[in-house]
């Protein structure tokens, strides 16, 4: 029996594994991922990972800015998939794409559908302060993440994990789900359910200015902006007209509380007075300097309390 026919479209690295893993049990005849991109303080031209990805192993790659580029819809045709399947791809599918392939086309979406349609599901659930996601996989529809479901699987949130550690469990879970539904949605034994439409809560885009704290809020929830933010856009505050970053923190709860946004030392690390007790930088970065744990920070800038 033929190998399934697959295209994949994703662009940044939570797709890399589903890439690999479709590759390595279907055939994947092509990839469509964003165009390489400036980035850095250098404006160095970077590929997206999934084009990276995709070159190593041997698979075509078209990179159209918006999928209504001419000779995009014609290179889909000419690969003539069975399926398309999507993780992170950052663009709308259009009805003539996901009308193209004989099975329609498939999203990893990095959520518990309803919860968290969007483009940014995984910041929104640590953003909120939620103790549990997943991964769902869906077919799509001309809507943002409203299609009917295949099949979810849960994943915890712990207390410690940011955008960084919670895509990394994302993507391997992504992929291992696919690998799993394929075959049975393409043989008919698994059929689409309906997604229902209590708890349907949406997510959108994140801008650099989302990353400034606010620090008349709860120290918890300034927690999970810390974590939410972390690579990007990244929590910030300023002190004197410069912008420090801040990478991980926690939460302490006090009763005798300082005035919100007052500085301060908590066991040995910097601390910012918060509604409800201080922010603990544990990890932090100071203006032309690299990012460091909160006690060497507090060693070297010795302006620190006020």
């Amino acid at each position: 029996m033929d190998k399934l026919k697959i295209v994949f479209m994703g662009s940044p690295e939570i797709a890399v594994p589903a890439l690999k893993a479709l590759a390595e049990h279907f055939d994947v005849v092509g990839v469509v991922t964003q165009p390489d991109r400036e980035a850095g303080r250098g404006k160095k031209i970077v590929m997206p990972a999934v084009k990276e990805a995709a070159l190593a192993l041997n698979i075509p790659v078209i990179q159209p800015e918006r999928m209504k580029v001419p000779g995009t819809i014609e290179q889909l045709q000419a690969w003539d998939p069975d399926l398309i399947v999507v993780m992170a791809f950052g663009q709308i599918l259009r009805k003539n794409v996901l009308e193209l392939p004989r099975l329609g086309c498939l999203n990893a979406h990095a959520s518990l559908l309803p919860r968290w349609r969007g483009a940014s599901p995984i910041q929104a659930a640590i953003l909120n302060g939620d103790t549990v996601s997943g991964v769902t996989i869906m077919q799509m529809d001309p809507g943002i993440d409203t299609g009917p479901m295949l099949k979810a699987r849960e994943l915890p949130i712990e207390s410690y994990d940011t955008t960084v550690t919670l895509s990394a469990k994302m993507a391997d879970l992504a992929a291992e789900l696919l690998i799993e539904v394929i075959p049975d949605y393409a043989a008919g034994r698994l059929l689409p359910q309906p997604q229902p439409e209590e708890g349907a809560c949406y997510t959108g885009m994140i801008s650099k200015a989302d990353g400034m704290l606010d620090f008349t809020q709860s120290a918890e929830a300034l927690v999970c902006k810390v974590h939410a933010y972390n690579p990007w856009p990244c929590a910030m505050f300023e002190i004197d007209g410069e912008t420090f970053k801040v990478y991980q923190a926690h939460a302490v709860i006090k009763k005798e509380g300082l005035t919100p946004g007052t500085r301060t030392v908590e066991k040995g690390l910097p601390a910012i007075a918060a509604a409800d007790g201080l922010l603990a930088l544990d990890e932090l970065q100071a203006p032309g300097k690299k990012a460091m744990p909160g006690k060497a920070f507090l060693a070297g800038y010795r302006k620190w309390q006020v």
